[in-house]
């Protein structure tokens, strides 16, 4: 069995979407995020599908059961899913004889930048999976936003499962309009621009402390759950 097959066969039927990204054409990329994954020259990018009721909560997030059940659902649990499905691979990997880096599903590497360590929306864009959205999220054509992500860094030789998807967007600015704060310019991706072109990720982060000051849990989503894509079709 190849590599690939062994490290699916270990998660089977816990991952809804799957895919590797070949980082060796994009260096620029590896080295921005820092050296310490410079070594690494394929990312594995796994994801899983949110409930449709649990992220269709969120125009009613100042209610705390609606706030609790998304915080619980969309984020804590789904998190620790992905984290034990990242850890299940890299030990896969490394008992294969090769290097691997689980990398959490949720963790802020740069308080100032509001940054992780690298960025699972792209390792997703690079493996073919979808695009990036004017929210700057990773847009899936079947799910739309409505997926969480982990990545594992490796050095395994792997065969990358696809190309960077190109967006689907056009006109639509859903997610622009909805954005409690005006965090989203409504640019196009266009790779090597900063996310600065198109998104303000200080405003989105006042936010939700200031949600946090007055006594509620720090959640918003609407541009997750706004987007059409994913989205389900009114009755």
């Amino acid at each position: 069995m190849s590599l690939e097959g062994a490290i699916k066969r270990s998660i089977s039927g816990e991952y809804d979407l799957f895919g590797i990204a070949d980082l060796r054409p994009h260096k620029e990329k590896r080295i921005s995020y820092g050296l310490d994954i410079a070594p690494y020259d394929f990312a594995i990018s796994i994801g899983i599908s949110l409930m449709d009721d649990v992220v269709d909560l969120v125009p009613s997030r100042d209610d705390k059961w609606a706030a609790v059940s998304y915080q619980t659902h969309a984020y804590d649990i789904i998190n620790d899913r992905l984290d034990a499905l990242a850890s299940r691979i890299a030990t896969v990997i490394q008992r294969a004889g090769h290097r691997a880096m689980p990398v959490a599903a949720s963790a802020v590497a740069d308080d100032k930048e509001l940054r992780g360590v690298v960025s699972h929306k792209m390792a997703a864009h690079l493996a073919g999976l979808g695009w990036i959205g004017k929210s700057c999220l990773l847009v899936t054509p079947e799910r739309g936003p409505r997926v969480r992500w982990a990545t594992v860094l490796t050095d395994a030789p792997l065969k990358a499962s696809g190309r960077p998807m190109a967006s689907r967007c056009g006109e639509c600015t859903a997610c622009v309009n909805a954005c409690p704060v005006g965090a989203f310019t409504g640019r196009e991706y266009i790779d090597g621009e900063p996310r600065e072109a198109r998104f303000d990720a200080y405003k989105c982060d006042r936010y939700l402390k200031q949600r946090e000051n007055q006594g509620m849990l720090k959640v918003c989503g609407m541009c997750l759950y706004i987007c059409p894509y994913g989205r389900r079709k009114e009755e």
